[in-house]
């Protein structure tokens, strides 16, 4: 074999995890928990290229329980409680939930990092849309979409539910909906007010809001706004290319954590290079 094949054939050995040394677990541990340390290895990767640490809010978005809910606040916690003042990217993926958990959320996000911004690989939809809201920047590629942040009850469209036939028929019902609207319009204002679209006059960060949280631009919930659309609403998007090598290794944690949360039947995994925990399914 000529130099220049051992060379080329050198260089296509596998990377990754590969090394001289031995894991600093025991053989035991490392052998039973080998997939949350390689995503914890690849998570110090990342943080070593970007300068900023990374922690990961991870839902099975095949799960209807799997939603943002109150049960979720704690383990944001415990994961921001890591980060000291440091800069720090949130991975997201997620198909949204409750409004009350996600303002909680967005508040801890507030008061702990002063600078943050939000990487959707996949999937930010409904209110985790609104979490990114909270980040100065969002980070997406090929594959990542954000989705409208317009509320529902029970599956139902809240802008239904406002239609006047519906106040006739079930007042209550129709001052939720109402209500629910006036949330997640006040919500996307203040973060956009006060986040990526600071300084913009009020009528862009109306439009922004407007576009998001109604039927007039995205007519279904589950509608993909793609990196273009996002920047073309006004969100500051920082789109990584299928070649970047940061996103190379964005992506590879992504279907790690995709791979491993439908295998162990979790319903959720908040991870970053030092703490970790799981919800698992019932």
């Amino acid at each position: 074999m000529s130099k220049d094949a051992r060379k080329a054939n050198k260089g296509d050995q596998p990377k990754f995890p590969r090394g001289k040394s031995l894991p600093t677990q025991s053989p035991m541990f490392w052998v039973q928990q080998k997939d949350r340390y390689l995503r914890q290895l690849l998570i110090s990767d990342i943080e070593e290229m970007t300068g900023r640490r990374l922690v990961v809010y991870f839902a099975n978005r095949f799960k209807q329980e799997s939603i943002i809910n109150a049960g979720d606040i704690p383990y944001v916690a415990e994961l921001l409680g890591d980060l000291g003042n440091a800069p720090a990217d949130l991975l997201l993926e997620t198909n949204g939930g409750e409004t009350d958990a996600t303002e909680a959320i967005v508040s801890l996000l507030q008061s702990t990092v002063t600078d943050l911004r939000v990487i959707v690989v996949n999937a930010a939809k409904s209110n985790g849309t609104m979490i990114c809201l909270a980040a100065r920047e969002i980070i997406m590629g090929p594959t990542s979409e954000l989705g409208p942040i317009d509320p529902h009850l029970n599956g139902v469209p809240a802008s239904i539910l406002v239609e006047p036939p519906i106040a006739q028929q079930n007042y209550p019902l129709h001052r939720l909906a109402a209500y629910a609207i006036m949330q997640t319009k006040k919500l996307a204002t203040s973060l956009l007010q006060n986040g990526m679209l600071a300084g913009k006059p009020p009528q862009d960060v109306s439009a922004v809001v407007e576009a998001l949280s109604t039927k007039n631009v995205f007519h279904s919930h589950g509608s993909v706004v793609d990196h273009r659309e996002a920047k073309a609403l006004g969100l500051a998007v920082n789109y990584l290319p299928e070649d970047d090598e940061l996103w190379k290794r964005i992506w590879l944690l992504h279907c790690m954590y995709a791979q491993d949360i439908t295998t162990m039947n979790y319903l959720k995994i908040f991870e970053g290079r030092a703490r970790s925990t799981s919800v698992a399914s019932k």
